[in-house]
């Protein structure tokens, strides 16, 4: 049974009661993430989710380990583009002391900075793996060329110099600017009574007061740049991403861009996994994914293969848009797609985790909880010549953008090059 309840001061609680599980899953949700910073608070949001596991007025960094541990749970947390998640896994019988420890974070973490000095060098070394994994280096780039002056585009992980520079003073005020009780969101699924957690949450909560001035506005889309962004790096291979501005969370294209995903190259089926992987053996990792957000999306197509390779490989994505813009997919893919998705949203049911997650998302995204038969409905209403629109409104080649990162120099980049001559902007 799905229960929603808001304090006073905007902090909402949303719960789903599964009453033959002996686990719950709870989660402290809040409306802020990459999309909030500037150029000179790039990573804060990531730092500050680091930083709330290192101590508070109650428990040190070690105690806050020790006394999850103690009732066999998990804790963890995760930053995005659009909001930050602090959440645990508990025994439903330790429920009360799961909320106290994440509340306590929460509320009462201290930012010592002997504890920030040491946590930054961990996050320095984080963005250096990051920096040594092109596979997923080439996804962030991409963001950066197509949204280069928008917050959409920044890194979620931050970069070097600005996590470098980061104080405590820095986090307090950003917290406290940020943190307000209209952005913050406390889901939890499992084996769980609603009316505990609303009462514990009223209690620890309840004196937060202020509000988001500032607040993003699918009004206003990032203005997307047609560009070719190149990072050159000592690898075997070219990691690329060529792709385009696609819907926002709240159109309703979404739905159909979706299933065309999932066809194009969603899965094993999809016409680019065979094409590229299955036919050419050209690429081992290859595929298609759409991105939405409050003030806009995306959808990209990716894959890794060797330098003498790219230019193929390209030319093969570039057939397939125009091929999906131009004839109707079949319905035995449409049927495999919408499959898909009603799968995958099933056997997502079936963890108490993937429960708390939706509801959190969708409470910040949404100011609601989407029910599953609302999505299933609309995704079965799409047809082949709605997902033919919305391809021909995208999969324009003349206008994607483009990054790569691979060992290459300028005559490979040419080479491995496609839609308009823009200027070449490359980092080495």
């Amino acid at each position: 049974m799905l229960e929603r309840d808001r304090l006073p001061n905007g902090v909402r609680i949303v719960t789903e009661r599964i009453e033959y599980v002996q686990s719950a899953s709870i989660g402290i949700w809040v409306g802020v993430g990459a999309c909030d910073e500037n150029a000179e608070t790039q990573g804060i949001s990531h730092v500050i989710e680091h930083m709330l596991f290192k101590g508070t007025h109650r428990r040190t960094a070690q105690q806050i380990a020790d006394d999850m541990d103690r009732l066999g749970g998990y804790l963890n947390a995760f930053t995005d583009k659009e909001y930050t998640s602090y959440y645990a896994k508990v025994l439903s019988e330790y429920i009360p002391e799961c909320l106290d420890i994440l509340a306590d974070m929460f509320l009462e973490s201290v930012f010592d900075p002997t504890e920030l000095a040491r946590e930054k060098n961990v996050i320095l070394e984080e963005i250096k793996r990051h920096e040594d994994q092109p596979d997923d280096l080439v996804h962030e780039v991409f963001y950066d060329a197509i949204w280069p002056t928008h917050n959409l585009g920044r890194s979620v992980i931050g970069v070097a110099e600005t996590v470098s520079a980061l104080e405590q003073a820095h986090l307090i005020d950003y917290v406290s600017q940020k943190y307000s009780p209209d952005t913050i969101v406390i889901s939890a699924a499992g084996n769980l009574e609603h009316k505990q957690i609303v009462d514990f949450v009223a209690g620890r909560f309840g004196h937060l007061r202020g509000q988001q001035d500032q607040w993003r506005d699918p009004r206003r889309p990032p203005t997307p740049v047609v560009a070719q962004k190149f990072v050159s790096k000592p690898v075997e291979q070219i990691q690329l991403v060529l792709g385009a501005p696609a819907y926002s969370i709240f159109d309703d294209r979404k739905y159909p861009i979706s299933l065309l995903d999932i066809i194009l190259g969603g899965g094993m089926s999809s016409r680019l996994f065979q094409e590229i992987r299955e036919k050419r053996g050209l690429a081992y990792s290859v595929g298609t994914y759409a991105a939405g957000y409050i003030e806009g999306g995306l959808f990209a197509i990716y894959a890794g293969t060797s330098p003498q390779s790219a230019t193929e490989v390209i030319e093969i994505m570039t057939q397939q848009c125009a091929k999906i813009c131009n004839e109707n997919v079949t319905a035995d893919e449409l049927l495999r797609a919408k499959n898909q998705v009603r799968a995958g949203l099933m056997m997502a049911e079936e963890s108490m985790s993937n429960r708390m997650n939706r509801l959190g998302k969708d409470e910040i995204l949404f100011d609601r909880v989407i029910p599953f038969e609302e999505i299933m409905e609309k995704i079965q209403a799409v047809t082949p010549d709605d997902i033919r629109a919305v391809a021909s409104e995208i999969l324009n080649v003349d206008t994607f953008t483009m990054a790569q990162v691979g060992p290459f120099d300028e005559d490979d980049r040419i080479a491995a090059s496609c839609g308009p001559d823009d200027e070449d902007d490359s980092d080495e």
